[in-house]
């Protein structure tokens, strides 16, 4: 038999299928129907079909050929016999000797003894396993790889439209594992606070009905084609900084992206698919699902971020062939559910309807997380496998306080929950009336709090929370959120909005950090090993200091005739913050020159983000107004632990007596000088790190928004002497005085000592 004589046949076999499951009868019937014409075409002696419970068994729910008395009484165990082995490697299974397989699994109650010839296909639906059919002959037959093709379009038909929830009533769907019903708790990492109950949205192109088998092969092919082209140009323009569909990626992302749409193994899958009777939407559907579940069975991790790529192309895909759209409307009470969320995709989305964020993937201090905090929405991180334990419409419950997420909790759990997010709505009301209240401890010492922003939407938050100041503008939000490159204007118009929010209150405006983990995508850049350590911040500044002079110019025009407090990134030499300082002096002379106003007065600072500066700070004290401690990039360059890597950075705690003994002396050095201090990194808004900061000299926090309430809170029922001394002790003895073993973290002591003296952290 010739390709095309098979190709005609398998495409005789959809249009059959189609015709059994539109027919009436009950499911069993049309089940007992599909397999009869699947062994009829593929002339195998049997077929069977095994679906997915929701307890990873396989249950026989339809053959030809076996017994069939062991319908619905056959059922394996996960991973038993060789359709477990299709279970497991998530392809098809092609054996010309299945009972010489090691995996052989023999149930007497089928009869299936006499059969050699095996061929199993997982029949998957978005990656996510539903069940396997098979087709077995008597004699030692190796399959075509055009039954292999036909089998694997057949399965995807079968998926679509077992999943449709037409076929199976709802006694028998809960038979099957469509999708998990489980109630299951899943851990993740803290990204941002708060609680949230809600349901499921997940964060993935919206389908466009499309038929799955098409009439026209040729057409399809064509019309598949024709987006491939559509597909390849769109990343060519990409590449070449023509165009940012994809949101920008770095170059060394593009150059990805460009290999998969030139892959040619991919492409002939996609051919293949569509040429065998699937619609082009259809095909590319199946292809996808091929390789997400191999791919997420897949040990290496390389492999598996492969799957990103692959998903990716394949929504443009189908975004070029009219099939998907983007969600246009959130609904009411939306848990948001996503692989990764970039700020400004975050910012585009309705905020009175969204009520928390949950990815598979993001950190603590991405910048998804500094907007979603600057909007006070929950956000837990780093949950695996996220995607595929959910559907659509599930009831999530978010606890970002410890980065814990319910999905499909029983009426009693979803109940106390409730009460809880019940209690925090009353706290926060709590909070609000301490908000002209000043942050005094119990022993009379006077606390500045301040917030941290770096949007326009952070602004109302100055006069709601109470803050005394913006102690940390970030100006590379501007930067990273947009486009192309702000103009003068367009900073110094957003500069002028912050002060003019913030009053009489200070602002103090860090100038724009990039490199690392924030890159520009209208500004090439080259591939670094270590980004944290490459060229970033300061150092790009200096090097190239035409976008550094370009901002400080905004900065200057914006605050004339006002005091102008500014302060340099990730400095870690004397000579660096010398050079910048300089730059802004220069900029400040050129303006009078041309008759601008200048500000009334200039503050300049420094960040304390390395150790390196760490142990050069008298000098840095000599030259710089005041300084800031940023604690995210110190912490992660102390413990070398990559604040961005989830397996990594986890493992430090700010509570480590070394960690406190070189912020110790930090406090110490700027108040022999007489140098302002304050702490801007995201360890200020906690409660029990923020005791312990004060408890070590520091006085000016600066925290996000939503934690002014909670600190303030704590800071009037401390008594920062007490608690100066206990930490002189608990550091000087080096043990835990509950066990009495050595300490690598002061949090237990910490916490004994708050339920002791009733400190609310």
């Amino acid at each position: 038999m010739t390709n095309t004589h098979q190709h005609g046949g398998h495409r005789k076999l959809l249009r059959q299928i189609r015709e059994i499951m539109a027919a009436e009868g009950s499911a069993q019937k049309r089940l007992d129907g599909l397999v009869e014409a699947i062994a009829s075409n593929l002339q195998a002696e049997v077929c069977s079909l095994y679906l997915r419970r929701p307890d990873a068994s396989m249950e026989l729910w339809a053959t030809h050929g076996l017994a069939p008395t062991a319908v619905h009484v056959t059922t394996l165990e996960a991973g038993e016999g060789l359709v477990g082995e299709t279970v497991r490697h998530a392809r098809p299974l092609n054996l010309p000797d299945a009972p010489g397989h090691p995996a052989f699994s023999f149930h007497p109650e089928t009869r299936e003894d006499p059969f050699h010839g095996f061929l199993g296909v997982p029949v998957l639906r978005g990656g996510r396993l539903l069940g396997v059919l098979v087709v077995q002959n008597r004699e030692a037959r190796h399959y075509s790889d055009d039954d292999v093709e036909a089998l694997q379009n057949v399965s995807m038909v079968l998926a679509e439209i077992v999943s449709s929830g037409d076929l199976l009533s709802k006694r028998e769907l809960e038979k099957v594992a469509l999708r998990p019903i489980r109630a299951e708790v899943l851990s993740g990492l803290r990204i941002s606070d708060g609680l949230a109950v809600g349901r499921a949205v997940l964060y993935a192109p919206g389908r466009v009905h499309s038929d799955i088998i098409a009439d026209d092969p040729e057409a399809e092919k064509q019309r598949l084609s024709t987006a491939i082209a559509d597909l390849r140009r769109t990343v060519d323009a990409l590449y070449q900084g023509k165009g940012n569909r994809l949101g920008g990626p770095s170059r060394e992302v593009l150059e990805a992206y460009r290999m998969f749409a030139n892959d040619q193994g991919w492409l002939d899958r996609l051919c293949e698919a569509a040429g065998s009777g699937l619609s082009a939407e259809a095909a590319v559907e199946r292809v996808r699902g091929e390789h997400r579940a191999r791919l997420l069975s897949a040990k290496d991790p390389y492999l598996r971020e492969r799957l990103h790529d692959l998903e990716d192309l394949a929504n443009q895909l189908l975004r070029h062939l009219g099939a998907i759209e983007d969600i246009e409307e959130l609904p009411e009470d939306t848990v948001l559910i996503a692989r990764e969320m970039g700020p400004a995709g975050l910012l585009e989305l309705d905020r009175s309807r969204l009520k928390a964020l949950v990815l598979e993937e993001g950190s603590p201090t991405s910048h998804a997380a500094i907007v979603a905090r600057a909007l006070r929405l929950p956000v837990v991180g780093h949950v695996t496998g996220l995607l595929d334990r959910l559907s659509t419409g599930d009831t999530v419950l978010v606890d970002g306080e410890k980065g814990i997420v319910s999905i499909r909790p029983d009426a009693a759990t979803e109940e106390a929950f409730r009460a809880l997010v019940s209690d925090r709505r009353q706290r926060r009301v709590a909070y609000a009336r301490l908000r002209d209240k000043p942050a005094q401890t119990r022993d009379g010492k006077r606390i500045t709090l301040s917030m941290n922003a770096g949007l326009r939407v952070d602004l109302p938050q100055l006069e709601e929370s109470g803050a005394e100041g913006i102690g940390l503008f970030r100006t590379e939000f501007q930067f990273l959120l947009s486009d192309h490159l702000p103009r003068q204007s367009e900073q110094m118009q957003l500069y002028r909005d912050v002060l003019e929010a913030a009053g009489d209150k200070p602002v103090v405006f860090r100038t724009i950090d990039l490199g690392g983990d924030k890159v520009l995508p209208y500004v090439a850049h080259e591939r670094e090993s270590n980004p944290a350590l490459g060229w970033r911040a300061m150092r790009m500044a200096l090097d190239r200091p035409g976008l550094l002079r370009y901002q400080l110019r905004a900065l200057i025009e914006a605050t004339a005739r006002r005091e102008l407090n500014i302060m340099f990134p990730l400095i870690t030499t004397l000579d660096e913050f010398r050079a910048a300082r300089a730059l802004l002096d220069a900029e400040i002379k050129r303006m009078g020159r041309f008759g601008k106003a200048v500000p009334s007065s200039v503050r300049v600072g420094s960040m304390v983000e390395t150790p390196a500066i760490v142990w050069q700070l008298e000098g840095l004290l000599k030259d710089a107004d005041f300084v800031s401690v940023g604690a995210n990039d110190l912490m992660q360059y102390f413990f070398a632990a990559d604040r961005e890597n989830p397996r990594v950075s986890s493992r430090y705690d700010i509570l480590n007596p070394g960690a406190l003994r070189m912020l110790g002396h930090i406090a110490k050095l700027c108040h022999n000088a007489g140098r302002p201090v304050s702490v801007c990194g995201e360890i200020a808004g906690q409660c029990a790190e923020a005791a312990i900061l004060i408890a070590l000299g520091f006085t000016e926090l600066s925290v996000p928004p939503a934690a002014i309430g909670p600190v303030k809170r704590m800071i009037l029922s401390l008594d920062q002497k007490s608690l100066g001394t206990k930490l002189a002790k608990w550091l000087e003895d080096g043990s835990d005085q509950i066990t009495g073993e050595s300490q690598g973290s002061i949090r237990t002591n910490l916490l004994a000592y708050a339920q002791e003296n009733g400190l609310p952290l």
